[in-house]
């Protein structure tokens, strides 16, 4: 397995992973939260091992000549993120009274669980950038060179996963105060809103 295909993915896939984005801001803030992180963070790996390993057997392939498969997951994830952009702005609104030990709602792992399944699969891009770019980028590479593409790109998930999940405990200090928590939920509605207008507004390819 060439040395190259392997640096080559990792950068690949750290490219496309790492950035603002629902998911990795669901990650975030139930980091922040000490809530299941090991349940979310290893939801989110399994996921990539999956989706990339799609990719690079060429399945991707199929996903491009079924163009309906894609605007389902665009307006059912454009629903999804809606739905969650008003829930953050709703608490951004009515705050959370900061993060300690007592305070914060507790959500059951069974609904952290579906919640990540939501983020992770009702997103039509996981699938532009896994299945295709990545599969598609893959095919430039021959033999055991092709899935060593695919494990550097599946490596970036694993460093930047739990870098962010067990990570953002740098910041705990910081989101002891009621009003970093505000401006955090206010954030992510933001972010999430504008994610579920694009899906509505720009057609994908």
């Amino acid at each position: 397995m060439p040395f190259t295909s392997l640096i080559a993915g990792f950068g690949t896939g750290a490219g496309l992973i790492i950035s603002i984005g629902s998911q990795n801001a669901f990650v975030l803030r139930q980091g922040l939260q000490c809530q299941h992180v090991g349940l979310i963070v290893t939801t989110c790996i399994l996921a990539d091992i999956l989706l990339i390993s799609c990719g690079v057997a060429g399945i991707g392939f199929v996903v491009q000549q079924w163009p309906v498969v894609l605007d389902i997951f665009r307006f059912g994830g454009a629903a999804f993120l809606g739905v969650n952009a008003l829930l953050s702005a709703s608490s951004a609104w009515k705050g959370s009274g900061g993060l300690s030990p007592a305070s914060g709602l507790t959500v059951s792992r069974h609904q952290v669980l579906l919640t990540c399944l939501g983020y992770t699969f009702l997103n039509p891009h996981v699938y532009l950038d896994t299945m295709i770019m990545i599969g598609s980028l893959s095919a430039g590479y021959n033999g055991f060179a092709r899935w060593g593409f695919g494990l550097g790109a599946i490596l970036a998930s694993f460093v930047w996963f739990i870098s962010l999940g067990y990570g953002s405990k740098v910041l705990l200090p910081l989101f002891r105060s009621p009003q970093a928590w505000r401006v955090l939920d206010a954030l992510v509605a933001i972010i999430l809103m504008t994610l579920s207008m694009m899906l509505l507004l720009t057609p994908l390819s």
